[in-house]
């Protein structure tokens, strides 16, 4: 019997530390589809900064936390295997929600298939979480017009960098902020970004000014840190702030505190903060939205892949340590 393992969530990351002590690994036997149901098999698995929050024991956070004992979430993509469900069949590749193991068995709920052509790595890094929240956040949220100016943190990530190019493509003026050269390269050269800020070496202040001659009319929020305070002062009136992330204060005991709010007076800013799972049900409006943009070859991606299941564990550090080049996932 082939064996299918599962990694358990049994310890709460209480010091903001993560690693092989916070997991359990099980071994189980291959589970079979029933009645109107399939058994995937999972081929990739997306690893996400949210997934420090979902360990927590926050019952007042935007989703419940994962259990005790239970397998630890996270969404992916993988080929079906067995079907018993009409509207699967095997062979089809599907993506959602799977978690840190090797097969899933399904009622299909949640579940997506991907279009023809479109593979693994494509669908996780464009389609999957990363673009239906940049298109979120973004067009139905920031609601940009062309000639306006946009800074987004987090800029070479898997959602920032969405979010610039879609920006770029409607004709905004994009600035990106990262935490390398390596990074401003890629999102200037790469992507088309108008320009970038190195948080870790730049005078922050005097970067954007000289960015932002207009100021800023929409701020895509993925980080918090230092920056937050200088782009909530360069705000232009009736601007608007897409808090999407605060990556910078996860793994903290207590928040950095925020921006004065007197600019957002002063300028009549409007801030909103939103999480995906209150938008999941719109995930076919989302995918019609963005589509377009990759059609015409507007969004490009890179990817950070790490290789077996076992590897999550330890691997999740490289979102909080800066150090994935792309979209973070694992190979299975």
């Amino acid at each position: 019997m082939s064996q299918n393992t599962e990694i358990l969530l049994k310890q709460r990351p209480d010091d903001g530390n993560i690693g092989e002590h916070l997991f359990e690994v099980v071994n189980k036997d291959v589970p079979s589809a029933g009645a109107n149901e399939i058994l995937v098999k999972q081929t990739y698995m997306s690893l996400d900064p949210a997934m420090l929050g979902w360990m927590t024991a926050d019952e007042e956070s935007y989703i419940p936390p994962v259990e005790l004992n239970d397998v630890m979430r996270s969404s992916g993509v993988g080929k079906v295997i067995e079907s018993n469900h009409p509207d699967f069949a095997e062979g089809d590749l599907v993506m959602g929600m799977m978690g840190w193991r090797e097969y899933v068995v399904s009622d299909g709920k949640g579940l997506n298939k991907l279009q023809q052509g479109i593979d693994e790595e494509t669908a996780l890094c464009v389609f999957g979480l990363p673009g239906l929240t940049a298109t979120q956040g973004l067009m139905n949220i920031g609601k940009p017009q062309s000639g306006e100016t946009l800074v987004v943190t987090g800029a070479a990530g898997s959602v920032g960098s969405i979010v610039g190019q879609i920006a770029k493509a409607d004709g905004l003026r994009v600035i990106g902020v990262v935490g390398s050269d390596e990074k401003a390269n890629w999102i200037i050269d790469e992507l088309g970004f108008d320009g970038a800020i190195n948080y870790k070496t730049d005078d922050l202040q005097a970067k954007l000014e000289e960015l932002t001659p207009d100021r800023i009319n929409l701020y895509f929020e993925n980080t918090g840190g230092e920056i937050q305070h200088h782009v909530i002062n360069r705000m232009a009136e009736h601007g608007r702030v897409v808090v999407c992330g605060m990556i910078a204060d996860y793994q903290k005991d207590e928040p950095a505190p925020g921006p004065s709010w007197l600019p957002l007076i002063k300028k009549r800013v409007m801030i909103q903060g939103f999480a995906m799972p209150d938008h999941l049900h719109k995930s076919k409006e989302l995918t019609e939205q963005l589509a377009p943009y990759v059609q015409k070859g507007q969004i490009k991606y890179r990817s950070h892949i790490i290789e077996g299941l076992t590897s999550a564990m330890e691997g999740l550090n490289l979102l909080f340590e800066g150090k994935n080049k792309g979209k973070l996932m694992v190979k299975l």
